[in-house]
């Protein structure tokens, strides 16, 4: 890996996990409306939207192509990553901390393990899909 892509890489966690918090917190506050599953794929859209706004800013080069498109790409790389974040995030919420008998803030904990998971896919995934270079 050279070194422009490891500080690209690096700077693409930096502003993933701020759009986690963003996720994070986003997430607590909407729960207080909504049940906890559908507030996480709602604080997932908030969160998103930021690491959007954010990698184009300070992440990727410019890539020539129109905010809309790399908007609908962004996306739809976040699609395979939301059922990740969602899968891992309820799996462990209410199917396998319940059964281990965890519960010292199992939504949260299990909310973060899947923030965590899709890091690496969702890089690749923008890198070479949304914030490709246009042609």
């Amino acid at each position: 890996m050279t070194k422009a892509i490891r500080t690209e890489f690096m700077q693409f966690l930096v502003v993933g996990g701020f759009a986690a918090l963003v996720n994070f917190v986003s997430r607590i506050i909407i729960n207080e409306w909504v049940g906890y599953r559908l507030a996480v794929i709602l604080a997932y859209l908030v969160g998103m939207l930021t690491a959007f706004i954010l990698s184009k800013i300070y992440v990727f080069e410019k890539s020539g192509r129109h905010h809309w498109h790399e908007l609908r790409d962004f996306t739809l790389v976040n699609l395979l990553a939301v059922v990740q974040v969602w899968l891992i995030s309820v799996g462990l919420a209410e199917y396998l901390f319940p059964a281990v008998g965890y519960t010292f803030y199992a939504p949260e904990v299990a909310h973060l393990i899947g923030l965590a998971i899709p890091a690496v896919t969702s890089y690749l995934g923008h890198k070479y899909y949304s914030f490709r270079k246009s042609p």
